[in-house]
């Protein structure tokens, strides 16, 4: 049976056509779109994260967008859950579920399955947000590195957020992160047969592609769309208020930064953020099928029949 326990993947960094691409994949190969970018998952953000458009909606079914309320924590275990939920179906229909994204995290854990570490209350995850900031993150990654040593060797110094996980469950369960992840995992693909193919173009070139986009934000209204966003009052901890390009936008709109400030530290902190994502999926352990080095707005016949004769 076509598509019958099977399921591609499409990731790599930021701004280089990963939605159009899958698009032109789902018309070929019979497909329905899965989103695994950690900040499309909220409905108040759409031009910020670039969501599909309305047209790009009508063509092709699309999952997981918009469907969650930004005062709402949404974490790996959560998407894997709906993820796993949205492939059953799709596969029901004999179609083929094409899962695109850049969060690498969502990628490795249901490739790979994840801890069953229990939910951490948002009281907790508060508390470690206020503890960061009081200590400031050398002290507060010193205080984290005496209960998990090992965790905390894996990560840089400063990554604020994988710091307060491991103080978050250490703190909740007592058990170290690093112990955690030594037991028994969650799977959720085990009966499937997968593809991932990564797009990896030249690291100057997304640059330049992704100064591009944020300034089409701009123009679309991103301004308008924190703005609105703001008026709800959410917690500052929240994911929602730490998507690229809003805290950024919050200062200007609180005469705390220039126009033009803004958008290049909005830049700035994209490039950041593309040059982690080649670095992870440079080093990740997941099998890829590295089909393509450049952006994919060219899809050749013998690169649409490899994915062809793997749906058959």
């Amino acid at each position: 049976m076509p598509n019958k326990n099977k399921i591609l993947f499409i990731s790599g960094p930021t701004a280089i056509g990963k939605s159009s691409f899958a698009i032109e994949i789902a018309n070929y190969i019979n497909g329905e779109i899965i989103n695994a970018d950690s900040m499309q998952v909220y409905k108040e953000l759409k031009i910020l994260t670039a969501r599909p458009q309305k047209d790009d909606l009508k063509k092709i079914n699309h999952h997981l967008y918009g469907h969650r309320n930004g005062d709402l924590r949404y974490n790996v275990f959560d998407w894997c859950k709906d993820c796993t939920n949205k492939i059953i179906n799709i596969t029901s229909k004999k179609k083929l579920p094409i899962i695109v994204g850049g969060t690498g995290l969502y990628f490795l854990s249901i490739i790979n399955g994840i801890s069953k570490i229990p939910h951490i209350p948002e009281k907790i995850k508060k508390e470690s947000n206020l503890l960061l900031k009081k200590l400031g993150w050398e002290t507060f990654f010193e205080l984290t590195k005496k209960i998990d040593k090992e965790s905390c060797l894996k990560i840089k110094k400063n990554d604020s957020q994988r710091l307060k996980r491991i103080w978050e469950v250490f703190f909740f369960t007592k058990i170290p992160l690093s112990e955690w992840n030594k037991r028994e995992k969650k799977y959720f693909i085990k009966d499937y047969k997968y593809k991932l193919l990564l797009i990896l173009p030249e690291q100057k070139k997304v640059y330049q592609k992704s100064d591009q986009r944020v300034l089409q934000m701009i123009k679309n209204g991103a301004i308008e769309e924190v703005k609105n966003l703001l008026k709800k009052n959410y917690d500052s901890s929240l994911p929602i208020m730490k998507a690229h390009g809003v805290p950024e936008i919050n200062k200007y709109l609180n005469n705390k930064t220039s126009y033009e400030d803004m958008v290049n530290n909005i830049q700035k902190n994209t490039r950041n953020y593309v040059k982690r994502q080649l670095t992870w999926w440079r080093g990740s352990i997941l099998k890829s099928d590295q089909l393509f080095d450049d952006f994919p707005y060219n899809i050749n016949q013998k690169k649409l029949n490899i994915l062809k004769k793997f749906t058959n």
